[in-house]
């Protein structure tokens, strides 16, 4: 079965907040199928349920600061995601003061673990979305491997391929060491020739114009990763926003995607 594609809405966000409605019409006439929420709604759950609905997006994730699945605000974000119709609930990245140490780090993957039986019950899963320092090694280990070593198989791995790559990360040998952990994976374009220059420049390519594995990545996410979703982000400002996302689907449809 083909993986459904769907854009990380942090890529155009400023579109999203100037106009929602015309911005997620647009996503979805390009051909997405669903989206990723980030950070504080905007707008009602009611309200961006119903416009999901009126133009045919699924919403596939949101992405959630760990301030808001801590125990006095999880009963609100529960009832946030499931009014929009989201069961997957993404930290992206964790306050620093929280991962200092391996040892900070295995304490949160245990507090991943009480999470994800908090949200078993309204059939909802939570997950871990990486940058580049999960792949620096502190106190002898990376940390992407302390915390996914130490959480529930429930615990989404949501890999950022590009962001892992800036890291000195191999996605390909990630989604191998975890098989079915990597539910949803966010595709990031990444050069590393162009991020030699300005690690920024790492960014600018599209899906198809950088230099990422993507034939491996794809085989891994597709026989072993237990993808569920593709979650295109871009953040350079190489292209204006809307353009760029339209350009990375683009560069994956050509790739048979």
């Amino acid at each position: 079965m083909r993986i459904p594609i769907a854009l990380e809405l942090y890529s155009v966000r400023d579109d999203l907040r100037q106009d929602a409605c015309g911005t997620l019409k647009a996503v979805a006439d390009m051909g997405y199928a669903g989206v990723e929420f980030a950070g504080p709604p905007a707008h009602s759950a009611s309200f961006l349920r119903g416009l999901l609905e009126e133009v045919g997006l699924a919403c596939c994730g949101w992405h959630t600061s760990f301030d808001m699945v801590r125990e006095d605000k999880l009963e609100a974000t529960i009832s946030l995601n499931r009014e929009v119709g989201n069961r997957r609930i993404i930290v992206p990245g964790l306050p620093a003061d929280r991962v200092g140490t391996r040892a900070k780090w295995l304490e949160m993957a245990e507090f991943f673990n009480r999470l994800a039986d908090k949200l078993a019950p309204y059939d909802m899963v939570t997950g871990y979305h990486n940058h580049n320092t999960e792949f620096t090694p502190l106190d002898g280990e990376n940390p992407w491997d302390t915390f996914f070593s130490n959480t529930d198989r429930r615990v989404i791995m949501q890999l950022d391929t590009g962001n892992a790559v800036s890291g000195g990360g191999d996605p390909v040998a990630i989604l191998r060491k975890y098989p079915g952990r990597a539910r949803t994976v966010h595709l990031k374009p990444y050069a590393s020739s162009a991020a030699r220059i300005d690690p920024q420049k790492g960014f600018r390519a599209p899906i198809g114009e950088d230099e990422s594995p993507w034939a491996d990545i794809f085989a891994a996410c597709e026989t072993i990763g237990g993808a569920d979703w593709y979650i295109v982000e871009y953040e350079s400002d190489a292209y204006p926003p809307l353009e760029a996302v339209k350009r990375c689907l683009d560069g994956l449809r050509a790739m048979g995607k």
